[in-house]
């Protein structure tokens, strides 16, 4: 057989396995290799790589994150700071142009520190570029006392979702009103509206606390809310198939009793179609300024 046989029969059979990935392991992939830049490199180089031209991050409102960077540059030290973080969980819209990840982050003042100083969750929304690359277009997570579990590396296993046959064509701009229409319905019942546009599923990210996962640990942390809850939507975006979309923007919380604001803070959640063709909330996480 002549070498370039050999090599051709190499180039097709890498090109079999990189085709073999789905879309939603190509993005898991490119998470992990985002965090492992991180940490052999540097944290902010790693951001600067994998975030997208228009990509967001919050300081504490949402700003265009390359524009923020290069304009606050590290100051130096003789410590290398490690903000390790490993995906836990990852959705994709049936396109293959937009999904999310989430998992767990720790961070280290020196890489050499025995323990981390600090815990939390992330969450990315990831977008496939025109060059085919995978670019995260928003990034926004909570801190809570405790680890959110070991940052051991995950192979998910995809499977394909069957077509929405109920499923009409929508926009951003559809997704933005029907977060508008969530927040209207919150003035009526911080409860009721949870219930009413939250998936079975959903994941409740809240400040100080592991992520609450599905509908009735979420709903049940609510009663811990010490005010009443307002959103104002900024911005948003949907896949092409329009099944996975999101809204990010500001929120207040008003006290009950003195009717003064009491928190402020941005918030980003990720909405998907029901077999019914409605938006429902997947995951929902806030963070106060």
């Amino acid at each position: 057989m002549s070498v370039k046989i050999i090599v051709a029969l190499l180039v097709l059979g890498f090109a079999t396995v990189v085709c073999g990935q789905t879309p939603l392991q190509e993005m898991v992939k490119t998470e992990q290799a985002f965090s492992k830049m991180a940490e052999e490199k540097n944290v902010r180089d790693a951001f600067m790589t994998f975030i997208a031209d228009d990509g967001l991050l919050f300081r504490p409102g949402a700003v265009n994150g390359k524009k923020w960077m290069i304009e606050h540059p590290v100051p130096p030290s003789d410590k290398k700071p490690l903000l390790a973080w490993q995906p836990a969980y990852a959705a994709m819209a049936r396109s293959g142009d937009l999904g999310y990840t989430t998992g767990p982050w720790e961070f280290k003042g020196d890489i050499n520190d025995k323990t981390p100083s600090g815990y939390g969750h992330f969450v990315t929304l990831w977008k496939k570029q025109s060059d085919g690359s995978w670019k995260f277009v928003v990034d926004l997570g909570i801190t809570h006392p405790q680890s959110g579990g070991p940052q051991t590396l995950w192979h998910p296993v995809d499977k394909k979702e069957k077509p929405n046959r109920f499923a009409v064509p929508t926009t951003a701009k559809v997704l933005i009103d029907r977060d508008r229409q969530y927040n209207e319905v919150t003035k009526v019942g911080v409860f009721h509206a949870f219930v009413t546009f939250a998936e079975e599923k959903i994941r409740l990210y809240r400040v100080g606390s592991l992520p609450f996962v599905g509908i009735e640990a979420a709903s049940k942390s609510l009663n811990s809310l010490k005010g009443r809850p307002s959103w104002q939507p900024i911005g948003g975006d949907v896949s092409r198939s329009g099944d996975l979309g999101y809204t990010h923007g500001t929120y207040e919380i008003t006290d009950y009793d003195t009717n003064k604001v009491i928190e402020k803070g941005s918030y980003l959640r990720i909405w998907k179609k029901s077999r019914y063709d409605l938006w429902l909330i997947v995951l929902d996480v806030a963070n106060p300024n």
